[in-house]
């Protein structure tokens, strides 16, 4: 009786009863395990500090750099990779060139209209009377000439000829670009054409100028009438590529009036620990701030006065005073997008911002996203920065949420014309048929440590056997190296034509183009050739080399960064 009357008291325990009380226990326990998950990931969640890649080695820095987010890029620690470097080289653009049927073509329709009797009539009697640079037939001779002189390039279109230095000269300018080219982007060059006339009047070239002699033909004339270009077939969406050789315009731009001043929208970044630090760090921080300026919809108020870090110069030590457009293309980041000179800025804005009513908004803290900016009214954003690293560094601004929302606009930053125009130049003195191989020493050969093999590697007598197999004899071979003494490759001349960088000083020093114009930029005073526009000159000279020799994954065996740290680069 007492055990039955217990037994229906507690129902709970009846039999049919057990399957739902066991899965009450379960739920109820599985609950209390989540509970505690949650509170472990809360507690973790706020006490982790991520590790800044800034604090680490180089490699660390790299693998930070070499991201696969769409916010990163993958970049070498000496020379940036700037947008042209990502455009693919297979546009439809390059495809349709200027052969020699093409100006035969033109020419026989010419004759057929009695061009040629009309030259043959004028010509008499007057061999020594000025060649006419106009005339459609020296035009033609003149593309012929350059199309069978220049076997190595590309032809996209031929400017008309203009009088040279005498009445028996013409300059004519053509855009190009290398047969073998692996970047995305035209040249330009324009050459002073010698020509003679014959006892029968027939006309031909007896010169060629070097690079950039045909100085009349530089600049198109308002007047002028349009040259030879062959259209593509296939107009594509038009795609905005580099011309190097063209006219460089870098001139700050200006707001135009008050009320455009006041109805602008715009952001500055200040202060931060940035300054000094290598070309890679600040073009990192610089494209956050473009972004987030495009993001915003804002105008990008920009400091274009740059400190170079003392990695790259010769004093070695950290140098202010340096421009922006010394090292970037400014005219097509200006075209591009919109930015302002921070100076001019300043002065419309103490000019008119009191006048006018307009807002500041100052934010100091980097974690504010641009997301939390978007509404913002005012019309100026002052993000300012404090002198504590790395919570200092613009870039910090792109970081976490923020990556997968604001671009980098890798597509609006271009390496410096008048720098490219160097490399074209000494590419086109090679007549751009030659081979490249870059040649790393300095303190890594000297460190046997971290890399055992490399001195040996790169010795004289190892080259000319690793690079038997790898080019020609008798070849051009420009040879991008930091070692300091370039005799030191001397045995090399055996089998090989050799050139290096400073066999062509004569195109920065005080008599030269460069000079002349980046002198005119600095007010007046002059540019220093210095450390990162050497090897910024020398790796892409390097890059446009036929065959392209590679210390690290030609040469040795050894590790870029060091002994066991292969993997972790390749990665």
């Amino acid at each position: 009786m007492w055990g039955r009357s217990y037994l229906s008291r507690t129902g709970s325990f009846r039999p049919e009863n057990l399957g739902q009380n066991a899965l009450a226990m379960i739920g109820n326990l599985c609950f209390t395990m989540f509970v505690i998950g949650v509170l472990i990931f809360t507690i973790i969640a706020a006490t982790y500090e991520p590790e800044d890649p800034l604090f680490h080695p180089s490699t660390k820095i790299t693998t930070f750099l070499t991201s696969t987010s769409n916010a990163t890029f993958k970049s070498d620690n000496t020379v940036v990779r700037t947008g042209e470097d990502f455009m693919a080289a297979n546009q439809t653009a390059f495809a349709t060139f200027i052969n020699i049927t093409d100006v035969e073509n033109i020419t026989e329709s010419a004759e057929s209209g009695g061009g040629n009797t009309l030259e043959m009539t004028s010509c008499e009697g007057s061999i020594n009377s000025p060649i006419d640079c106009r005339d459609p037939e020296v035009f033609h001779m003149l593309m012929r000439a350059t199309i069978e002189r220049f076997k190595d390039i590309h032809f996209y279109r031929f400017g008309k000829p203009v009088r040279g230095s005498n009445d028996s000269t013409c300059d004519m300018a053509w855009r190009f670009r290398p047969t073998e080219g692996k970047t995305a982007a035209f040249y330009k060059d324009y050459r002073r054409f010698v020509i003679s006339r014959s006892e029968n009047c027939t006309l031909s070239v007896v010169g060629i100028g070097d690079y950039h002699t045909g100085m009349n033909a530089r600049k198109r004339k308002k007047n002028q009438k349009p040259g030879f270009e062959k259209k593509p077939e296939k107009q594509d969406q038009k795609i905005s590529l580099p011309v190097v050789g063209e006219v460089v315009n870098d001139t700050l731009p200006v707001v135009e009036s008050e009320s455009s001043f006041s109805h602008g929208k715009y952001l500055i970044y200040t202060g931060g620990g940035d300054r000094c630090k290598s070309m890679n760090h600040y073009l990192w921080s610089f494209l956050c701030a473009l972004g987030e300026a495009q993001y915003l919809n804002r105008t990008l108020v920009m400091d274009l006065k740059i400190c170079l870090s003392s990695i790259y110069s010769s004093s070695n030590q950290d140098e202010e005073g340096k421009d922006f457009r010394f090292y970037f293309d400014f005219e097509h980041l200006r075209e591009s997008a919109s930015v302002l000179d921070q100076d001019q800025f300043w002065l419309d804005w103490n000019k008119w911002q009191k006048r006018d009513g307009l807002g500041l908004n100052l934010v100091e803290d980097f974690r504010v996203t641009p997301m939390k900016l978007a509404d913002v009214k005012d019309s100026l954003i002052m993000r300012k920065f404090g002198s504590v690293e790395p919570d200092n560094y613009w870039y910090r601004v792109c970081e976490g949420e923020t990556e997968s929302v604001v671009q980098r606009p890798w597509h609006l930053i271009w390496k410096s014309r008048r720098l490219m125009d160097i490399v074209s130049a000494i590419a086109s003195r090679l007549n751009w048929d030659y081979d490249s191989v870059h040649i790393e020493r300095g303190d890594k050969a000297k460190n046997r440590e971290l890399w055992p093999n490399l001195a040996a590697d790169t010795s004289p007598d190892t080259l000319l056997s690793t690079l038997r197999d790898k080019i020609e004899d008798g070849r051009n071979v420009y040879i991008a190296t930091n070692e300091p003494k370039t005799s030191f490759f001397d045995p090399l001349k055996d089998k090989y034509s050799t050139h290096f960088l400073d066999e062509y000083k004569d195109l920065w020093d005080e008599n030269s183009e460069w000079y002349s114009e980046m002198t005119k930029l600095n007010n007046g005073n002059p540019v220093e050739f210095d450390g990162y526009m050497r090897v910024s000159v020398d790796t892409e000279v390097f890059l446009r080399g036929k065959k392209q020799i590679e210390t690290f994954n030609d040469l040795t065996n050894d590790c870029k960064d060091g002994i066991n740290t292969c993997s972790t680069a390749a990665s």
